[in-house]
């Protein structure tokens, strides 16, 4: 559906969703502390070489894990719950799935990866969404 459609409310600003991206990225931080911990636990004290292959998989899962469970259960992540946004597929209005979470999630991450250009997109789209809501199927939408 289009912004102009009646029936549906403007999507959050740009800034909102930077300010829960700001809050998510603080979460992160704190479960890959622990998940790092786990790992340093596991390997007797000794630390992974840095550029390691399998412990960025790993805790690219661990980030994965974080975002479909709250995408799935409650269509919210902490830093989203806070700044009153949600996510939904965009067809049904209703929670995403564990497949749609994936997707985005790799959508996401790409978009992230080439200087955030994915989500920079938003602006000039002409619905306000990203490319990794575009991908997904899914949007982002005030509480």
């Amino acid at each position: 559906m289009s912004q102009s459609d009646p029936n549906t409310e403007p999507p959050p600003s740009f800034f909102r969703l930077l300010g829960a991206i700001l809050y998510d990225a603080l979460a992160i931080a704190a479960i890959w502390f622990f998940a790092a911990l786990i790992i340093v636990i596991l390997r007797q004290g000794e630390a992974v070489s840095p550029g390691n292959i399998f412990f960025l998989g790993y805790l690219l899962m661990v980030s994965f894990a974080y975002f479909g469970f709250c995408w799935t259960r409650s269509g919210q992540t902490l830093g989203m719950r806070s700044w009153k946004i949600r996510l939904v597929d965009s067809k049904t209005r209703q929670l995403v799935g564990w497949a749609c979470a994936a997707k985005r999630c790799a959508a996401a991450t790409l978009s992230l990866g080439v200087l955030g250009l994915g989500f920079i997109w938003m602006i000039f789209d002409h619905d306000s969404r990203t490319v990794h809501d575009r991908i997904s199927g899914s949007h982002i939408q005030k509480q």
